[in-house]
């Protein structure tokens, strides 16, 4: 019956969200990002990057609660200064961050490899992160529309296909990220389907 209901779930999503007949605008998917000097993101030093070639896209979660009313940009500076004074990275891990409203973020410069604290090598893959922990609550549909948007554009941008569409947990034995209820969108081909159909309804 679960299986059932959830199967419904998802077909609703998709009827109601990113499979529209809209056409997807990369222009607008990429305008739309918000860059991390409005945010007050502070840029990584040249010098210790490690540069890399993009051709995979890969999910993450925060991985804590992220209540209604907490600053996404306040959290963004706070990520940035731990992730350079507790972990000695070079910025944020992640490439884009995505809040509550489905806004999306610029974190490290995706020319940039990111981080992870597990075993897995993240050279080539273009992080996103959602905010919040998904082993406990549902991501939303703002969430699960702008995770699309970005794949889609991320996808068209470096000629990345929609089968190297994954999760942290598809490549590291050490973590549930980006958590069970917002894998099953990886797990159950949702992304991967969104961003097939967006990228055939593609305009410049």
């Amino acid at each position: 019956m679960k299986t059932i209901l959830f199967l419904f779930a998802a077909l609703l999503l998709a009827l109601a969200g990113c499979s529209s007949s809209k056409e997807f605008s990369y222009a607008d998917a990429e305008s739309a990002v918000i860059p991390a000097e409005r945010w007050g993101g502070v840029p990584a030093a040249d010098s210790l990057a490690r540069r890399h070639v993009i051709t995979h896209i890969t999910l993450h979660h925060q991985g804590e609660p992220f209540p209604r009313g907490k600053d996404p940009q306040q959290y963004l500076r706070n990520l940035q200064s731990w992730s350079r004074s507790a972990k000695n990275w070079i910025d944020i891990p992640y490439h884009y961050i995505i809040d509550l409203d489905g806004n999306v973020y610029e974190g490290r410069r995706i020319e940039y490899a990111g981080d992870t604290n597990t075993e897995y090598d993240p050279s080539g893959h273009a992080l996103i992160e959602v905010v919040g922990n998904f082993e406990e609550v549902e991501p939303n549909q703002e969430q699960l529309d702008a995770v699309v948007r970005t794949m889609t554009w991320l996808a068209v941008k470096y000629n990345v296909p929609p089968d190297s569409i994954r999760a942290h947990k598809d490549y590291s034995s050490k973590t549930v990220c980006p958590g069970k209820n917002l894998y099953r969108y990886i797990e159950n081909g949702y992304f991967r389907d969104a961003v097939t159909e967006n990228l055939r309804r593609r305009q410049p």
